[in-house]
């Protein structure tokens, strides 16, 4: 991997965050970003008292944000060694794939005779934008995250994009891993761009296969950075870690 994980500033995160949210869901909704960013990279040890002090917040609200985080796959807890952010696995990026692949190529059966003028505008839009040099992998990843939404709003079925979103968070570590290891997302445009146009041409099947190529495409990219950085990825031991130092567990 040719990436530098920076450190993480959590009095940037909680600026602005709006003080009526409860210290909890401010808190889980910070850790879930760098965790998902890869800001708090795979192996990342996770310390209560120094996430507390870092987002000015009582230990309570932290240590609840880890449970979260942990029920959701992203976190994993080890009694009398520590907290630490999951290495990604495999088989939850495959399930994750498996649910997202069902759900946008079954919207793409649903897409109506005549396409909603404004939302293909907003596309339109979406793709120029994923094509402007110099563009930075998070710009694109919510660019991209916003172009899927937009066509499963085509048919009618944006509202199960939360759905997607949810269960994904994995595969969403995956998929950034693969954007900095290609080094430019261009390719990943073009995808789009082709999926666009076949919606547009009214060709369903040509985008079905368009669609589905692009999706699995993270599947060629993970097993390329697993052979080079295996330290991001989980094995099958089930085993405890061994804390090496504060940053990254093994």
């Amino acid at each position: 991997m040719h990436r530098h994980f920076r450190a993480v500033d959590y009095s940037e995160c909680m600026a602005g965050s709006g003080r009526q949210r409860t210290n909890r869901r401010v808190v889980h909704e910070t850790l879930r970003r760098q965790v998902l960013t890869l800001e708090l990279p795979p192996g990342s040890a996770l310390s209560e008292n120094e996430l507390a002090a870092a987002l000015g917040v009582s230990r309570t609200p932290v240590r609840e944000s880890l449970i979260l985080l942990a029920e959701e796959g992203l976190v994993q807890v080890f009694p009398q060694v520590g907290s630490f952010v999951s290495r990604v696995d495999p088989e939850r990026v495959a399930d994750a794939q498996f649910l997202r692949e069902a759900v946008e190529l079954a919207a793409l059966d649903d897409l109506p005779a005549d396409l909603d003028a404004d939302l293909v505008a907003e596309l339109r839009d979406n793709l120029a934008a994923q094509q402007r040099p110099g563009i930075d992998v998070e710009e694109f990843f919510t660019l991209d995250e916003e172009f899927h939404r937009g066509l499963l709003g085509l048919s009618s079925h944006g509202r199960a994009w939360s759905t997607v979103a949810s269960a994904k968070g994995h595969l969403d570590r995956a998929r950034r891993l693969g954007l900095y290891e290609a080094g430019s997302p261009a390719v990943f445009a073009d995808q789009h761009q082709e999926i666009f146009q076949a919606v547009l041409d009214n060709d369903v099947e040509r985008a079905r296969s368009r669609m589905r190529r692009h999706l699995r495409a993270v599947f060629e990219d993970i097993e390329q950075i697993r052979s080079r950085s295996p330290e991001l990825f989980a094995s099958n031991s089930g085993a405890a870690p061994v804390r090496r130092n504060v940053v990254v567990w093994e």
